[in-house]
């Protein structure tokens, strides 16, 4: 079977997974989901250009982290990680349907990949889900500061010319196992705001594939991951539910505007903006993580 379509149809699933978890949530809680934070609309642009410029390959994961905390749209940054993993999964889940294409790559290093990340997930959700707000802060504020010299390394060119000579379609042997396992650790570390794309991208490279096959695998993996993850979330109720949705509605227009009318745009200097806010937000939200640790202490 064509592997493309086993990934849709796997992204499907997920995708039903997501919509019923995540509704069931919303009307269970419908009498109280005025829940003290942000207009929704300040979190529905948010959302909104978030997703778009992700369809435009800077990724969503981080500026939505940023932004969030710069508007201070959350009365609690404990509750981050379920709100950019629940709001943001079905804007990225469409972003893939949309995206992914029949491309020459190995089905078993793409399903491996998606599986291993899929796993990855479920156990971080888990692990993050049970974090207060200093720990949430201090490893949000990390993921932002990795993420920032991830995209200073896309930025410069360096990730590129790491793929630049590749032809190989598929990891065998030792590579799929070791792409396997940085992908699970991807997977698990993507539930508390490190995006995917970038650092599954480098591991590609660096392991001998095509650029080309790298598209399907990133794209593949970073989509099924949030319903995993956001599982754990909305099981908890740790996520701020308003916000969310205002991000996962707008963030879908942003996806379908992108895709549908801009053919191209200069992100170089987007990008550097977005870097350099991106380093300040790390910085204070590390600067806050750290002073309320030594508080307890």
């Amino acid at each position: 079977m064509n592997t493309t379509l086993i990934t849709q149809l796997i992204l499907g699933v997920l995708l039903l997974f997501q919509v019923y978890n995540y509704g069931r949530d919303i009307f269970k809680n419908r009498k109280c989901l005025n829940d003290g934070n942000r207009n929704p609309a300040v979190t529905g642009l948010i959302g909104f250009t978030t997703n778009f410029f992700d369809t435009l390959g800077i990724g969503s994961y981080a500026p939505t982290t940023m932004l969030l905390k710069l508007t201070k749209s959350l009365k609690n940054d404990r509750l981050l990680p379920g709100t950019l993993n629940v709001g943001c999964a079905i804007p990225v889940m469409t972003e893939a349907f949309m995206y992914i294409k029949t491309v020459k790559v190995d089905g078993m290093t793409l399903l491996s990949m998606v599986f291993a990340a899929m796993l990855g997930s479920f156990i971080g959700a888990k692990v993050v889900a049970r974090f207060d707000e200093k720990k949430v802060q201090v490893v949000m504020g990390s993921a932002l500061a990795i993420t920032a010299i991830l995209m200073i390394l896309s930025a410069t060119g360096v990730t590129t010319r790491l793929g630049a000579h590749n032809v190989a379609t598929g990891f065998y042997g030792w590579k799929l196992y070791v792409a396997c396992g940085v992908n699970f650790a991807l997977g698990a570390l993507m539930t508390a705001g490190i995006g995917l794309y970038a650092p599954c991208l480098a591991l590609v490279y660096l392991l001998g594939l095509n650029p080309v096959v790298a598209f399907p695998i990133m794209m593949s993996s970073s989509a099924s991951v949030m319903p995993i993850a956001a599982r754990e979330f909305i099981k908890k109720g740790d996520y701020a539910r308003v916000p969310a949705i205002s991000i996962t509605i707008c963030g879908c227009m942003g996806v379908f505007v992108a895709i549908t009318f801009v053919k191209r745009l200069n992100l170089t200097l987007l990008m550097w903006l977005v870097i350099g806010v991106m380093i300040y937000t790390s910085i204070l939200m590390l600067v806050e993580g750290i002073r309320k640790f030594k508080t307890v202490c």
